[in-house]
């Protein structure tokens, strides 16, 4: 009888030691994610199951976005038909952003959470086209450099098995503004990515100057010190 509850009481406490180190890794993975996205820096914060997005009022934009990459979906289904931009719905129509705001802009409309990484159900790819989710991208950066930083995004979740990812977007004091609705235009932006029960962080920047060559870009040239992303 004694040994059956010894049994039982060092099971619990496994138990136990197991949940507090799980809680220990959660909590240290949702520290980024509560640094940038917070009803202190955030006007509104839009949870659609899929992403989580810092939407600003003033600049019409995300601040950030953050969602987490499953390493056993980044090559499920890949659905090839993708779905239209669509105007976020939870924001006030004042606070609002349309497709035509992005006409002869110079700019592409440019994901913060990438459509290439949650095609692997409808769900989840109409997720990703809100406009909240959509900033004014160099084309450049958008079809090249960022893109190579996306993809690395999802290799990297396969081979760790899941993967935090925060974009946090830095935008300058006198920043441009495109469209009726005068979206802001960011300077540059950041992504962070992360697994802390694998010891991994690794953070990268990305300006978004017009007619800047990718010619030579390669993902190791906007390594950054992860102390310095900030808005």
């Amino acid at each position: 009888m004694r040994n059956v509850q010894g049994a039982m009481t060092l099971v619990l406490l496994l138990t136990f030691m197991g949940c507090g180190a799980v809680n220990q890794v959660q909590d240290v993975e949702t520290k980024d994610k509560n640094e940038f996205i917070s009803n202190t820096n955030c006007d509104q914060i839009i949870d659609n199951e899929f992403i989580t997005i810092c939407y600003d009022y003033k600049l019409k934009a995300a601040k950030a976005v953050s969602y987490i990459l499953e390493g056993d979906l980044m090559n499920e289904s890949n659905i090839d038909k993708r779905p239209s931009f669509y105007s976020e719905k939870s924001l006030d129509k004042q606070y609002r952003i349309s497709t035509t705001d992005y006409t002869n802009s110079g700019y592409d409309r440019g994901h913060l959470a990438p459509d290439a990484a949650f095609d692997w159900s409808q769900e989840s790819l109409n997720a990703v086209y809100t406009l909240a989710n959509i900033i004014p991208q160099a084309p450049q950066v958008n079809r090249n450099m960022w893109s190579k930083v996306e993809k690395f995004s999802r290799d990297k979740a396969v081979e760790l098995g899941k993967l935090n990812v925060i974009n946090v977007v830095k935008y300058s004091k006198n920043h441009k503004r495109i469209g009726d609705n005068k979206m802001a235009v960011s300077r540059g932006f950041y992504k962070v990515l992360s697994n802390d029960n694998k010891g991994y962080k690794q953070c990268f920047y990305y300006s978004n100057r017009l007619n800047v060559s990718s010619r030579d870009d390669t993902i190791d040239k906007h390594d950054v010190n992860c102390d310095e992303v900030s808005y």
